[in-house]
């Protein structure tokens, strides 16, 4: 339906400019660890997060790989595909786990976070589903989106995002997760909360 691929400026009013962060990425780069870097690095600065980003579980017996779902506001793990078993070429995506992923996210969205972290806009986003309606609602409570975007569906982003979003190639990204965050506005929001709220817990070291 026309009504669900309109542009997220259509449905929404009196939204900054750049109110969504995306990081556009090929078919050989590896956006995930980068990302779960950058949600890390906030984190444990004090940074409030909701939303996603993703593990993938390499089945070697299965030529393919699991894709598991981290909700970053509880820590729950969410396995987003379906085993149909060897040589299956169905769509693999389990639809009500990712509803329930998105539950999960949407309850946090009204706690306030500082950001909302999308894993991907993938097939089901670029078609007019998915998590349109989570990006969607943090923006409309003024809460940043910072999202991976794969360059296959970027014209059905870029009609879906509009003036709202600003890209960035992940090549142009450092691999440091705290220049990544510097590069892409969001050192601020470790500025937001006092010293000392930041986890014990030691940052992960940087992809290779």
């Amino acid at each position: 339906p026309a009504a669900r691929l309109q542009g997220i400026s259509m449905m929404l009013h009196d939204v900054p400019a750049a109110a969504i962060t995306a990081i556009v990425y090929g078919a050989g780069d590896d956006v995930d660890p980068l990302l779960q870097q950058i949600a890390a690095h906030l984190s444990v600065r004090g940074a409030k997060l909701c939303g996603f980003v993703q593990h993938n579980q390499p089945l070697v017996a299965r030529g393919h790989c699991d894709m598991v779902l981290e909700e970053l506001a509880s820590g729950a793990s969410i396995a987003i595909t379906q085993d149909l078993g060897a040589g299956a070429r169905g769509c693999r995506l389990d639809v009500g786990e990712l509803l329930r992923a998105m539950a999960l996210a949407t309850a946090a969205l009204a706690t306030g976070p500082d950001l909302l972290v999308i894993n991907r806009f993938g097939k089901t986003e670029a078609e007019g589903g998915g998590v349109r309606p989570l990006i969607a609602d943090a923006v409309d409570r003024g809460i940043p989106v910072l999202i991976a975007v794969p360059w296959r569906n970027i014209a059905s982003w870029r009609v879906f995002a509009g003036e709202l979003a600003v890209e960035f190639g992940f090549g142009d990204l450092p691999v440091d997760p705290a220049a990544a965050c510097r590069l892409l506005g969001l050192a601020p929001l470790t500025d937001r909360h006092p010293a000392g709220v930041a986890s014990a817990t030691s940052e992960p070291a940087p992809p290779s």
